[in-house]
């Protein structure tokens, strides 16, 4: 973990970003190989590892309250993180559970959400006071209340 505090400030002095999201220390590996990012005959230990054989450790996982795995973002060691898009992830899958809808493609926070074809009108109504746009009979828009 020493390792991973010095390479967050490193990220934050030369970025901009402060890393502000747990990280796991894995000094036997076991995470890694539990979750496939890093083949069986890895070795048994973090120690001595440098990015040529660590190159498939680059994932971030949404754990949710029920502790289970509810998004993997798998980068490859030449693309950095997108902290946006996991924000973004995060805000949505926070509406989502609240309010029972679903987000479309691209959804930013405070844009129009979708409500399910099968929700009731009248749950609608409550949820969405302001009224909600029918694109097709099976989809509809609304924005959420503030």
């Amino acid at each position: 973990m020493d390792s991973h505090g010095k390479w967050a400030a490193d990220i934050e002095e030369t970025q901009g970003h402060k890393v502000n999201y747990p990280m796991i220390g894995d000094p036997q590996l076991k995470v890694a190989k539990l979750y496939d990012m890093l083949p069986a005959d890895a070795g048994e230990t973090s120690e001595g590892r440098t990015p040529a054989n660590n190159a498939t450790v680059r994932n971030v996982f949404v754990i949710g309250p029920d502790k289970k795995i509810k998004l993997i973002l798998v980068y490859p060691m030449s693309t950095g993180r997108n902290f946006d898009e996991v924000l973004r992830v995060l805000d949505s899958m926070q509406l989502t559970a609240k309010m029972g809808v679903s987000t479309p493609v691209n959804w930013k926070p405070g844009e129009d959400v979708v409500i399910p074809a099968a929700m009731p009108e009248d749950e609608a109504k409550k949820k969405f006071p302001g009224g909600w746009k029918t694109l097709k009979p099976y989809l509809r828009l609304g924005t959420p209340p503030k």
